[in-house]
């Protein structure tokens, strides 16, 4: 337990006096920097412990050249993050993975084209270790900033702006979207549905893309009718499936590129009389417990582990900055695998 002290805060001398050993070595351990031998550190880090010591963030700083922050950008505005479970589950991946690094979380975001130029100046002063981004869009304007002030990062998604694969190649994290929109369409044909109609992401953001590939490897030759684009959220769902309705009112289930649209398609069909899964089967993608656990019926869902992807997220960005420490190499992107969580609407 850490001395009780009624003076000033305990000193680094302090420290290296308890331990026994040079200032500039108690500084050397307090503050992360590497060349001191394990008996020694054990011996600082016990008189840090005893003395209740709190390191100077600007010493350690100098010592390890890092800022001990990462920027996390979400390219969406306010409302999105903090509606969008997706997200939340997300971030806390990230932030506890971080913690584990001792590093600390700076959450941006994007609410209008104004603010790529506060991220631009933030992420070129030097504030923080890396960066890690999500929910781009294709014309998104943050691969180009990124490159140019030269900050550490990591994507999550894959990427789909021009030059991705070649000129600016970086790590990034996903999910075998295609794979999973394949085996949750392939489940609706094992039902005996075969009027089955896909409710698609926005089609600037390549998970939106590589699902709606994945719902078309299965049906070659599905009507254009069938298809009907929404933006993620409830409310697109719910408008989606009112007009893939409208368009094909014989069609007899649907597979939406999310949880929430799936829930909002879930609203319509049961506004219009059709009962799932009887009438109508319904499959999901995310597996988000925040939604799948309020529809009724429970939702047929393609599970990804997005708090986990978060986590990967970090471990990448600390491979990337630790990429000049002997065997570290540069970091291959992940794809994470999906699985098909079967419940009662189809």
């Amino acid at each position: 337990m850490p001395e009780q002290t009624t003076g000033a805060r305990p000193t680094l001398e302090a420290v290296a006096a308890r331990a026994g050993v040079s200032r500039a070595t108690a500084s050397r351990v307090v503050n992360g920097g590497a060349g001191v031998r394990p008996p020694l550190v054990d011996k600082v880090r016990q008189a840090v412990e005893e003395l209740g010591y709190i390191p100077n963030h600007a010493a350690r700083t100098l010592v390890t050249r890092r800022n001990g922050a990462v920027a996390v950008i979400i390219a969406e505005p306010e409302f999105r993050i903090f509606s969008d479970p997706f997200f939340e589950q997300q971030v806390r991946g990230i932030s506890r993975e971080l913690t584990a690094y001792d590093s600390q979380l700076v959450l941006l975001w994007v609410e209008g084209p104004g603010d790529y130029d506060r991220i631009a100046r933030y992420l070129g002063g030097g504030h923080v270790d890396g960066a890690l981004a999500f929910s781009l869009h294709n014309d998104d304007e943050l691969p180009s900033i990124i490159r140019r002030v030269k900050v550490p990062t990591v994507f999550g998604g894959r990427p789909g702006w021009p030059g991705a694969t070649s000129e600016f190649a970086v790590p990034y994290v996903d999910c075998d979207n295609r794979g999973g929109a394949r085996e949750a369409v392939r489940h609706l044909v094992s039902l005996g549905r075969e009027r089955i109609a896909h409710i698609a992401g926005p089609r600037d953001q390549t998970s939106a893309l590589d699902r709606i590939d994945g719902y078309r490897d299965v049906l070659l030759d599905a009507d254009p009718a069938l298809v009907c684009q929404g933006a993620f959220t409830a409310d697109s769902g719910a408008r989606a499936m009112a007009e893939l309705l409208d368009r094909r009112p014989d069609l007899d289930a649907v597979f939406a590129a999310n949880d929430l649209m799936a829930s909002g398609a879930l609203r319509t069909l049961r506004e219009r009389g059709r009962r799932v899964p009887e009438d109508v089967a319904l499959v999901g993608f995310d597996d988000m417990a925040s939604v799948v656990e309020s529809t009724d019926p429970p939702l047929t869902t393609v599970r990804q582990d997005i708090e986990g992807m978060g986590r990967l997220m970090v471990r990448l960005l600390m491979r990337v900055l630790n990429e000049d420490e002997p065997g570290a190499g540069a970091p291959a992107s992940v794809i994470t695998p999906t699985t098909l969580v079967r419940r009662a609407s189809a």
